[in-house]
């Protein structure tokens, strides 16, 4: 097992081995999402990803690669996903959110593609969209330190990517209660960025709510412990994934 490390030098990491095929989504652009299979397994579940980074785009998707490569390692195919965000033309609320809906419509298009295996997976910002997506389209979800309620905490990011307060009702996952969709939220006990209390407050409102919702608590864990490889973390994060893949 890897030895601790501060969650944040993930951002400062040297780019991941870039992915062996890019494909496209959609005609803006930014519509577009890595394709990684394991040893050829073209038939592996599937787990699509979407990173974070506050909406902004100054964040892109590179970051989640080292998470990607870490999942194909461990049989899994995955697609990480590129979307319009904040400070890009048509990002925000409410292309992001189309952007995301896009990409997955065009995975489970696929001929190779059993949406009985396949999960949705994000973390921060991405946990949100993802959250959201599970509700639309149906599938499980890992939600990673994800911002699942927008009307009930609102961050400087969270506000410049709703554009207008008004639309926090309908771009809050919470709002959506119940997901009817198998949920697990993965967050660290010492996140300093999105609150562990929201994944908690979720998970009590989603079972009670009637949804099959679960919280994996990782103690002394900051935000980006559960997607970097290299955290003492890491485990928990695949553990998730397995109890809904297998």
């Amino acid at each position: 097992m890897a030895a601790p490390r501060d969650s944040r030098e993930i951002l400062n990491d040297s780019p991941p081995t870039p992915a062996p095929e890019r494909l496209v989504y959609g005609p803006e652009p930014l519509q577009f999402g890595d394709w990684r299979v394991p040893d050829g397994d073209d038939s592996a579940p599937l787990v699509v990803l979407f990173h974070g980074g506050g909406w902004k785009s100054t964040f892109n998707l590179i970051h989640a690669g080292h998470m990607a490569i870490a999942l194909t390692d461990e049989g899994y195919r995955t697609f990480n996903v590129e979307y319009r965000r904040v400070g890009d033309p048509g990002g925000g609320w409410r292309g992001s959110f189309d952007d995301v809906l896009a990409s997955i419509d065009y995975v489970l298009g696929r001929p190779d593609v059993d949406r009985d295996h396949v999960v949705l997976a994000g973390h921060s910002a991405g946990g949100h969209l993802a959250l959201l997506a599970a509700s639309e389209r149906k599938l499980p979800v890992v939600a990673m330190a994800a911002g699942s309620d927008l009307v009930g905490w609102q961050s400087e990011s969270a506000l410049a990517f709703l554009g207008d307060p008004r639309h926090a009702a309908e771009a809050s996952p919470r709002n959506r209660i119940p997901l009817g969709v198998r949920q697990i939220f993965v967050h660290g006990s010492d996140d300093d960025q999105v609150p562990a209390w929201l994944s908690a407050a979720f998970v009590e409102a989603a079972r009670a709510a009637g949804d099959d919702a679960e919280l994996v608590e990782l103690p002394a864990a900051g935000h980006f412990d559960m997607i970097d490889p290299q955290s003492v973390h890491w485990p928990r994060l695949v553990e998730s994934v397995r109890a809904i893949l297998g």
